[in-house]
């Protein structure tokens, strides 16, 4: 399947979108109070994307990009993605959105890490996310897996 990805505005049409997804949290409502305070502009810097099913937002997730002086997992240290939020609505799951969105991620062609939510493993090591060595102080308790574009690798140090 070839589903087109958008980036999301940030409107109250995508904010009552994602009161439909289980992970809505202080970003959205920070993105509701910044729409109430009239900051944020309909073509404002969203870090959302998602897909539609005719005029219904099916699948959605966040792309983040760290400047690579923060990067503490690539090798040689890069600008990387972090992905979170990656959710499909139930009715729409195992139809390919979710690998639609994380093969869009990977066409920036920057390294990727993302925290898997639980049970989502297989998902990952099918879209090729592989596990890091944990490092307590970095880490704090998360289980992050990583993508690898050519030519990079995990930081060893």
């Amino acid at each position: 399947m070839n589903y087109k990805v958008e980036k999301l505005k940030v409107n109250y049409k995508t904010l009552e979108e994602f009161k439909k997804f289980k992970e809505y949290g202080l970003q959205e409502l920070s993105m509701l109070e910044d729409l109430e305070a009239n900051i944020i502009e309909n073509d404002s810097e969203s870090p959302f994307y998602g897909i539609y099913f005719g005029d219904k937002l099916v699948a959605r997730m966040s792309l983040y990009q760290i400047e690579a002086r923060f990067d503490r997992y690539f090798e040689p240290a890069q600008d990387y993605l972090e992905l979170w939020k990656l959710e499909v609505l139930p009715d729409y799951q195992n139809k390919g959105y979710g690998q639609a969105l994380v093969e869009f991620a990977k066409g920036f062609g920057l390294p990727i890490k993302t925290n898997p939510r639980v049970k989502s493993k297989a998902f990952w090591g099918k879209m090729g996310f592989e596990s890091v060595n944990y490092d307590m102080e970095r880490d704090l308790g998360e289980n992050p897996l990583v993508w690898f574009p050519a030519g990079v690798k995990e930081q060893t140090h």
